[in-house]
């Protein structure tokens, strides 16, 4: 992926501290169904406020955990480094709270009652970030392995996430939360920096 030395930050420290710990406590049988009827996003008629952030700490295999902590200790750092810690967790917190209202409405629309966990919609958001604050950044993928640059990278794995989400080829996946958080986390740079169809100068 990105190729360079990355900063260690407390915030990205914090976060995959905190999802391993969880992760190893939802492992345990006494506790993974609790943790999951009160912690997961679920959709309303079983929905709890706090469900809005504790669902991103869930995750629901080894894989799920993996991949979603090394895409926030990637990116995330670099962000993180750029704006400080306070700025890096209202933004990564602002997206994951806009993807899981985006997939309380999804699941509102289809009627359909299952819950919610992970921290994609948080990463997504980070990965929106890096794309727009560092464009030409080059990303060396592992499949295919050919360097890419970071704008043109979120913007194809946007519009893949849309089509999984509109067709439907990937179950079991929050296509349109990942993409919520997406879009809140565009909403909040444009709403610093001051761009249409904000006015004020933020950053």
């Amino acid at each position: 992926m990105y190729q360079g030395s990355q900063v260690s930050t407390p915030a990205i420290k914090g976060l995959l501290l905190t999802n391993v710990l969880v992760f190893l406590l939802f492992s345990q049988p006494a506790f993974g169904r609790p943790i999951l009827g009160l912690f997961a996003l679920w959709p309303p008629g079983h929905f709890m406020p706090w469900q809005l952030v504790s669902y991103a700490f869930i995750h629901g295999d080894f894989g799920h955990l993996f991949f979603n902590m090394f895409a926030l200790w990637m990116f995330g750092t670099q962000i993180e480094y750029a704006w400080g810690t306070r700025r890096f967790l209202i933004f990564y917190f602002g997206c994951v709270i806009g993807a899981a209202l985006t997939q309380l409405l999804t699941a509102y629309l289809s009627g359909l009652v299952y819950p919610t966990v992970g921290a994609s919609g948080g990463v997504f958001g980070i990965l929106l970030a890096f794309g727009m604050m560092f464009p030409n950044r080059k990303l060396m993928l592992l499949f295919p392995p050919i360097p890419i640059k970071a704008k043109f990278f979120v913007l194809g794995y946007g519009l893949l996430e849309l089509w999984l989400g509109v067709f439907g080829m990937q179950t079991g996946v929050a296509h349109f939360a990942h993409l919520g958080g997406m879009f809140f986390g565009f909403v909040l740079i444009q709403y610093w920096r001051g761009r249409w169809p904000f006015h004020s100068q933020r950053i």
